[in-house]
């Protein structure tokens, strides 16, 4: 129980420069309050403001009033000036206290004994007022050059970023304790799977020892047996004869009559030529177990070292970078690029990596964090990776619209540096690459009509129809030579195939002369041949699979069918705009599966017989005409059409009929666009007649 004499005492802990900041500095420099120039002076408006202060703001000579710096009110200048405003008797009382309290030393200046030292923010300096002049002469001054502060507060403020930094250190490196805690856990958690699957491994490996043992032991047993089984059976045998003899000679000697010891004599005889073949063991006593260590043990070693390899990385994925391999354009493969590196920055040169990729379209306004959800809800794309083995890998993914797209990829579960990557893909699908110009030069053309590839030698032929001649270029349009034939004359060629079989060699439609001509890659011809139905051919196809070669009609709209030698096989189609007839054939081609393409104002799909399969881009008809087609391995076709103004390209499915893409071309237009080739690495090559040059374009 308390005394009624006993007295609560309520005690509050005040720091020492929170106290001297709130209550002992002066508001408007934030220099502490001392018996000087800094002498603290009380306003009317109860506003303590130091003296140094209230000289630079107060001037009698332009004015009798001034603004209290804090609340603004107006302060009447007293008849003696400023200084003879009241001192704050509060401050002074606090001063003293705190005086004559004070447990640490105020730093001051080795000369003026009573000034405290000063710290410009500025110049990263300690000084004395006194002693420096300059920009640090104008003490507690904030000038646009110099910021002033009492070094009592810059000691305050440094120590908060000390203790600041010191705490984000602290966070950042309990956060790298707990990274690196875990990766250990996950190590640990990994060799002991890996541990699992090699006792699981390795007792297979017990079981199929085993199992040959135990087969090989069995069939031991078997053999073993069946000689065994043999060999007792004779000696049953031999013991019963045996028995037989002894018991047949019992009593002899006791025989008196001649005939009866004649006929047990004659017996005996008998018996000893049978009894002679069982003398001779009917089973042998071999028994062998072949174990040919010299030959299996090597190879089983081999085996053994084959099974079970320990494979790890020194991938750094902080330091492995994400990049975009060329332009991303919507409907075709993109791909982007990841190079793995070390903790030393070093390259590396083996594959093998745990890569997982994500492909996604990129959130609107960027990454956002919704909720308590990490990112948005968004469609992932079909990705996949392509280890290269020297430490790079291709992730590939094919975007179906233009926009921005997210690679998200991370190995061994962490993200690498750059990831995600912002991929910006395009609608527009420019060439990428242009050769030739309107003339009769080396690398000019004059009406190029037609164009072929040959798959197997990684060739392009095209018809330079208004110089006579065929360009032999490479893959990338360099040209290689020209090639001349007599059925190049005339300036009236129209199309031209490849035959890829056993030997190859190019095949020409002239419509002039309605001939079909078969010449080599030199130019020399091999054959030639005209069919009395021919009325206008326009274009010519190759079916390598059976030597056929198609001649398309524009006269009785039909595909003509022939043997490489000329004989007449068969026709497809008819004059008509029905499904499986024509009207204004523009070209055709041949399929993987030999599957005859034929268009006009669409595009049609016949077996290799002529039997009628498919329709495709029925909506076309009326509407423009098809220049060119071609078919690529894997049965997509590749045809140039034009619309009124419009000239593009489109890609189909053939075994659907869809629409894959279009390609625009749009800062390159094409004029007139008519042949078309495919190659073997998912280009195509078209002929831009109204402009003399072939265009190459990338088109899956």
């Amino acid at each position: 129980m308390v005394s009624m004499n006993s007295r609560l005492v309520e005690t509050v802990s005040i720091n020492y420069e929170d106290f001297n900041e709130s209550f002992l500095t002066c508001g408007t420099c934030l220099c502490m309050y001392d018996g000087g120039e800094h002498t603290p002076k009380l306003l009317p408006c109860s506003h303590t403001v130091c003296l140094h202060c209230l000289l630079r703001i107060a001037n009698p000579l332009s004015s009798p009033t001034f603004r209290c710096p804090i609340c603004r009110e107006n302060i009447t200048i007293p008849r003696g000036g400023v200084p003879a405003l009241p001192p704050s008797f509060l401050v002074n009382q606090l001063l003293d206290l705190m005086a004559s309290q004070r447990r640490e030393v105020i730093p001051k200046c080795s000369v003026h004994l009573t000034q405290e030292l000063l710290f410009c923010e500025t110049c990263d300096t300690v000084f004395c007022s006194q002693c420096t002049g300059g920009s640090h002469s104008s003490v507690g001054v904030s000038t646009c050059e110099h910021t002033v502060i009492p070094f009592s507060i810059a000691i305050k403020r440094m120590s908060e970023i000390l203790l600041y930094k010191a705490n984000e250190c602290i966070s950042k490196l309990s956060d790298a304790n707990e990274a690196v805690s875990g990766e250990v856990s996950k190590l640990e958690i990994a060799a002991q799977l890996c541990l699992d699957h090699v006792e699981a491994a390795f007792a297979e490996v017990h079981a199929v020892v085993d199992a040959r043992k135990k087969s090989v032991v069995e069939a031991l047993a078997t053999v073993r047996d069946a000689k065994h089984k043999v060999l007792t059976n004779q000696i049953s045998l031999i013991q019963a004869e045996k028995d037989k003899v002894t018991s047949e000679c019992e009593g002899l000697q006791y025989q008196v009559e001649v005939r009866n010891i004649s006929q047990r004599i004659s017996s005996l005889a008998e018996k000893l030529d049978s009894v002679s073949s069982l003398a001779e063991p009917r089973e042998n006593s071999f028994l062998a177990c072949d174990l040919p260590c010299t030959d299996v043990l090597p190879r089983l070693a081999q085996v053994l070292d084959d099974l079970g390899r320990v494979r790890t990385t020194t991938t750094f994925p902080s330091l492995s970078t994400l990049s975009v391999e060329g332009h991303c354009i919507a409907n075709l493969e993109c791909t982007a690029v990841l190079t793995t590196v070390d903790y030393h920055g070093n390259l590396r040169f083996t594959g093998g990596d745990p890569i997982v990729a994500k492909v996604q379209c990129a959130p609107e306004g960027g990454i956002e964090e919704v909720g308590t959800n990490s990112r948005l809800e968004v469609e992932l794309l079909d990705s996949s990776i392509d280890d290269r083995g020297d430490g790079t890998y291709f992730i590939k993914f094919r975007p179906l619209k233009p926009g921005k797209y997210e690679v998200s990829v991370s190995v061994v579960e962490r993200c690498v540096k750059n990831s995600p990557l912002v991929v910006e893909v395009v609608q527009h699908n420019n060439p990428v690459g242009t050769y030739g110009s309107r003339g009769s030069g080396k690398d000019q053309f004059l009406q190029p009509v037609a164009v072929a590839y040959d798959g197997t030698t990684n060739t392009v032929y095209v018809v330079d129809t208004g110089n006579c001649r065929v360009k032999m270029l490479t893959p990338d349009l360099a040209l290689v030579r020209h090639i001349e034939n007599d059925s190049l004359q005339e300036r009236s060629c129209t199309g031209i195939a490849c035959y890829t079989g056993e030997e190859n060699w190019l095949v020409a439609i002239n419509w002039r002369t309605r001939l079909v001509t078969r010449f080599t890659t030199k130019g020399e011809t091999l054959s030639a041949f005209t069919y009395s139905g021919f009325e206008e051919p326009i274009d010519v196809a190759v079916d390598s699979t059976y030597g056929h070669i198609l001649v398309a009609d524009n006269g009785p709209s039909c595909v003509f069918v022939f043997d490489t030698e000329g004989k007449f096989l068969f026709q497809v189609g008819k004059k008509g705009s029905r499904k499986g007839c024509f009207n204004l054939i523009s070209s055709v081609a041949v399929g993987p599966k030999s599957e005859i393409v034929v268009s006009d104002s669409r595009i049609q799909v016949f077996s290799a017989k002529g039997d009628f399969v498919l329709e495709i881009f029925p909506e076309g008809k009326g509407k423009g005409r098809y220049g060119g087609v071609s078919v690529d391995k894997e049965g997509r076709i590749v045809a140039s059409r034009s619309e009124k103004s419009r000239n593009f390209l489109q890609v189909f499915d053939m075994e659907s009929g869809s629409l894959l893409s279009t390609i625009d071309s749009h800062d390159s237009k094409l004029k007139r666009p008519s042949g078309v080739g495919t190659t073997n690495d998912y280009h195509v090559i078209v002929v831009d007649l109204a402009n003399d040059c072939i265009k190459k374009y990338r088109y899956w």
